[in-house]
This record gives C-alpha cells, sequence and structure tokens, in this order.
C-alpha cells in the first residue's frame, strides 16, 4: 500500500506536534529563593555584641596583635613561659602575641548567662611558638566556675608594682555581688601550679576574697589568699585617687610566709602617680619597697631589703593602636642589681 506524499506530511506534523507537547509538560520551574536571614545587632549588653542566626544569644568577638622587645640580663627567658622561647644568654628578645576573645550571653530568668573562651597565640619565632587556653569560664547571677584570673592578677596602672600572686590563672568557683560602685565575693581556687614549699606536692587547694569599689574620686580593692596545704596566707590593699594631671596609686602587701597568693617578700609597699600628660600621653614613675626579701628552704630571707624603682609611658598612636615602654631597676641586699624593660605595639579589635 502505497503512502502519499500528503500523508507523510499530516504524520510528521502530528510527530513534531507530540514532541513539543510533551517538553512544554517538562519544562523546569525555578523554585522561589530561601529568605536571607542576616545579622542583627544587639545592643543589649554593650557595642560589639550580634546575634548567632537563628538564636537569641548575643556574641562579641574581640582581641588584639602585640609585638615586644624585651630588654634585660637574658631576656630570652622572660618570654619562655608565654612564648616557648629558647633560653640564650641575649640581653634582648623579641616576641609575638596575637589573642581572641569570644564573648556569648543571653537572657535567663536568672539574668544574664555569660561564657567567655580566650585563646592566646605566643611565638618567639617561627618553631618556638605555644597556643593556650588562657580563660574559659561560665558565669550566670554572680556564679562563675572554670579558668579565670584572681582578684590577685590586678594591680597599680604602671609595671613598678610587684604585688601579685606568682600564678593568678585558676580553674576556680566563684561567686562575687556587685552593684556600679561595690563588689564582694569569695572564690575556692585550684593552685595546682603554684610554688611549694615545705614538701609539699602539686593539687593544692586556696580560699580568696575580694572587695572593691569607688567613692567619688576614690577607688579601693582588697584582697587576700589563704593557701591550704602550705598553711599560709597574704593580704593586699590597693587604693587610688585623683590629684591634680593624674591618679596617684598606693598598695600594700602582706605575707605570713611564701605562698601561692604571694612570695615575693614578708611585705612590700608601692606607690605611683599616672600623669595624663596629654589626651593620648600618660607617664607613670613608680617604686615599690621590699621588706624580708625572697625565699630560701621555705621561709622569706630576715633583715633582707630590696627596691624597685621605674617609668612606664603609654602613648596612644592612633584609635586600637597603641605603643608602650617601660624601664625598671630593682636593687635587692642580696644580689645584683638588674635593669631591665620592654618597647612594645599592640593593635586591638
Amino acid at each position: 500500500m502505497r503512502t502519499t506524499f500528503a500523508g507523510m506530511l499530516v504524520s510528521i506534523g502530528a510527530t513534531i506536534s507530540a514532541a513539543s507537547y510533551a517538553q512544554a509538560a517538562d519544562a523546569i520551574v525555578a523554585a522561589e529563593p530561601e529568605p536571607v536571614e542576616y545579622v542583627r545587632v544587639c545592643d543589649a549588653y554593650g557595642t560589639g555584641y550580634f546575634y548567632i542566626p537563628g538564636t537569641e544569644t548575643c556574641l562579641k568577638i574581640n582581641g588584639y596583635v602585640r609585638f615586644q622587645v624585651d630588654v634585660a640580663p637574658n631576656a630570652s627567658s622572660i618570654g619562655a613561659g608565654g612564648g616557648g622561647s629558647v633560653p640564650n644568654d641575649s640581653d634582648w628578645d623579641a616576641r609575638t602575641r596575637g589573642q581572641v576573645q569570644f564573648t556569648a550571653k543571653s537572657d535567663t530568668e536568672y539574668g544574664p548567662l555569660t561564657g567567655v573562651i580566650v585563646m592566646q597565640f605566643n611565638a618567639d619565632n617561627a618553631s618556638a611558638q605555644k597556643a593556650q587556653l588562657d580563660s574559659a569560664y561560665l558565669d550566670i547571677a554572680g556564679f562563675r566556675a572554670g579558668l579565670f584570673y584572681s582578684w590577685w592578677d590586678d594591680g597599680l596602672s604602671g609595671e613598678t608594682d610587684d604585688i601579685g600572686s606568682p600564678v593568678t590563672l585558676h580553674n576556680s568557683i566563684r561567686y562575687q555581688y556587685e552593684t556600679e560602685a561595690f563588689y564582694a565575693g569569695i572564690s575556692v581556687d585550684e593552685l595546682e601550679d603554684g610554688p611549694f614549699y615545705h614538701g609539699e606536692t602539686p593539687n593544692n587547694v586556696g580560699v580568696a576574697v575580694g572587695l572593691g569599689g569607688k567613692a567619688g574620686i576614690f577607688s579601693y580593692q582588697v584582697t587576700a589568699g589563704y593557701d591550704t596545704d602550705n598553711e599560709e596566707g597574704a593580704v593586699r590593699a590597693m587604693g587610688t585617687v585623683a590629684v591634680g594631671p593624674g591618679t596617684l596609686g598606693l598598695a600594700v602587701v602582706y605575707a605570713s610566709n611564701p605562698n601561692a597568693y604571694y612570695n615575693k617578700a614578708e611585705w612590700a609597699i608601692a606607690a605611683e602617680y599616672a600623669i595624663k600628660a596629654t589626651d593620648k600621653l600618660k607617664i607613670t614613675p613608680a617604686v615599690q619597697y621590699y621588706d624580708n626579701y625572697g625565699v630560701t628552704a621555705g621561709e622569706f630571707n630576715d633583715d633582707v631589703n630590696a627596691w624597685k624603682a621605674g617609668v612606664t609611658i603609654d602613648y596612644q598612636i592612633v584609635e586600637n593602636l597603641s605603643a608602650k615602654v617601660s624601664v625598671q631597676y630593682l636593687d635587692p641586699d642580696n644580689a645584683s642589681d638588674v635593669t631591665s624593660g620592654y618597647f612594645r605595639l599592640q593593635r586591638a579589635f
């Protein structure tokens, strides 16, 4: 049976029409774009916080980059604890630090719930480097638990005073009551890496108390600690007052015998005057006197005194970039005098 030319045209047309219909039925339809949740600013806890997307938790990221050159006899040993430097007989040593802090806050029925993580990275050179957890703690309703610095880490504003604990970063549990002008608290500290005397071994425990506040142009702080294994304690009082173009600071510390809270001398007194020379420049001369200075066989050295004098200069180069120069002179009765210092550049963010 012959197929006519017209019939062939009809068949071809039907085929093309069917194929076009099938393609139209299978056409891809573009999906609607997912809504984008932009980062929102959180101003409930101060500047710098933003909401973690999808949550009601506010997060702040800040820190600093620091470059420092130490000058002292065997200066490389100064940075060994924080930068892993290799000891040598050089009188100067350069080191760099980077620190990042994460602070998370959210509101609860007991008040703000805070979590803090601070990571610190120190480098004495390309190979001698150290990364460490500088702080990590949780805080709610005045209670704090974790790895954090004690009240004994506080001091006067300059670099001359030597009135703090040899180790001030502990795993601790603390309660602190505070208002805008006053605080008071108690802390139980694990003194695992503090100094030990009279045959005591690591995993020591200490109890510290602190209170302080402001009253007009005055500020004050009283801190005490009892080292349970060494069975010795220490107490310190500090105060500042605005005088003329600067701030006068005074501090006194006493220890019953060497312990994890203070082990430089039986007692010491420090004074400084922080002069606000300009909006960008601060000059702080200071002195300190030690009585029964140094430790021998777990006891303070009787009738050995020492004194220290120095000056610290702080200069704000531009916003978030500062420079610091510090020079200190120490003269103990039982050892050679020592002059030391450093130059520092720091960019905060």
